[in-house]
Formats: structure tokens, sequence, C-alpha cells
């Protein structure tokens, strides 16, 4: 990883933790989020998982309110993305207990973002 890259990656990682941390709080069922980024072709290759504990919370959650989070915080930092909502994927650890046996790393695996 350049140089670049790394600063590029730790104010991502910076910035999701804000939000992950507000997240938390404001969200009933949010457990966690991470992202990916392929940096040879950054930031088209970003993809952001946003993670809630079951189905359901994810279902009653304004996932638009978090969106537009997500997005006031990556402008902060100058990440720009035309088509955004193709750069967040929402999950839950109900489906991937249930389609993954709770193996993240396969399922992250299964749909190329690992």
């Amino acid at each position: 990883m350049r140089k670049t890259d790394k600063k590029i990656d730790n104010s991502l990682r910076e910035v999701l933790t804000e939000v992950c941390d507000i997240a938390q709080q404001q969200h009933e069922g949010f457990e966690w989020l991470t992202h990916f980024a392929n940096y040879d072709s950054f930031p088209i290759s970003l993809n952001i998982v946003v993670v809630f504990d079951s189905n359901a919370h994810l279902a009653n959650a304004d996932t638009d309110v978090l969106l537009a989070f997500i997005k006031e915080k990556l402008n902060v930092i100058d990440i720009k993305l035309k088509d955004f909502t193709r750069h967040v994927t929402f999950d839950t650890e109900e489906r991937c207990n249930v389609e993954n046996n709770g193996k993240w790393n396969d399922r992250f695996q299964k749909r190329g973002l690992n």
C-alpha cells in the first residue's frame, strides 16, 4: 500500500468509526460496519458494509438517514461518489449465521469483497 493509500485508509477508518459510534446509539440493532477498497481504482472500488443484528431491525431501520450520514462523513474527507448507494450494502448477523455459519470472511469472499 502506497503512503497516500495509507492516509486515505486511515481517514476512512476514522470517519467510519465515528459513524459506527453514533449509529450504535441512534439505530436499534446496528452492530458494526466495515469497508473494502482497491486503492488502484479508488474511490470507485470503495464498498461499505453496514451490519445489523437481525433482519427485523434492518427492516425497521431508517437506512436513508444512515446513508446520508455516511455520505456526509465521506464528504468531510473529500470522498465523493457518483452513485453513492451502489457503494453501501446492508447485511445482518442473522443472515450470515444462516447462510455462512457466522463466517463473515467466507461471506465477504463470496461477494468478492475480500
